[in-house]
């Protein structure tokens, strides 16, 4: 496989983009520097889209996208993309969507191993008393992302 990487500035940190094949496969949070971006192609066309996010004019992404793991940790991924848009869940309220309502720790796993940041939106996974816990990004990211979203649907309200 032929691995592309691009770095691109975000307002909470510069994002790593790995992709495969003309798919994204990975998105994360780095200390390296961006870059500039191509004109073309899906690098081009994920940071045009995380941009539309950051500035409040999208909710979902549309580009094409694939993350590598197992069948069970996609079905958790593929449970996340049905999260409304500034809304929250529980990994136990997750566990039951995906029908394993004991399955909570390897809910958490997969949340945890999630390849692509903000494009699977583990960040609206949140603990029972509702409280911020579990992103690979950090705590103070997942808390921007969730009021990001929520102020775009209510401006002001969480400011």
């Amino acid at each position: 496989m032929n691995f592309e990487t691009a770095h691109i500035n975000s307002p909470i940190g510069t994002l790593e983009l790995v992709a495969v094949s003309g798919k994204l496969i990975r998105l994360q949070f780095t200390d390296l520097p961006s870059e500039e971006i191509p004109t073309e192609g899906i690098f081009y066309e994920a940071a045009g889209q995380l941009q539309e996010y950051f500035a409040g004019k999208r909710q979902t992404f549309d580009f094409p996208f694939e993350p590598f793991g197992t069948p069970f940790e996609k079905k958790v991924w593929g449970e996340l993309l049905n999260i409304p848009f500034a809304e929250t869940i529980t990994y136990t309220q997750l566990s039951v969507r995906i029908g394993n309502p004991l399955a909570v720790r390897a809910v958490g796993h997969s949340i945890g191993r999630n390849p692509l940041l903000i494009i699977i939106p583990c960040h609206r996974v949140i603990g029972k008393g509702g409280q911020m816990v579990g992103f690979a990004g950090g705590i103070p990211r997942k808390k921007f992302l969730l009021d990001h979203e929520r102020n775009i649907l209510t401006p002001g309200l969480f400011a």
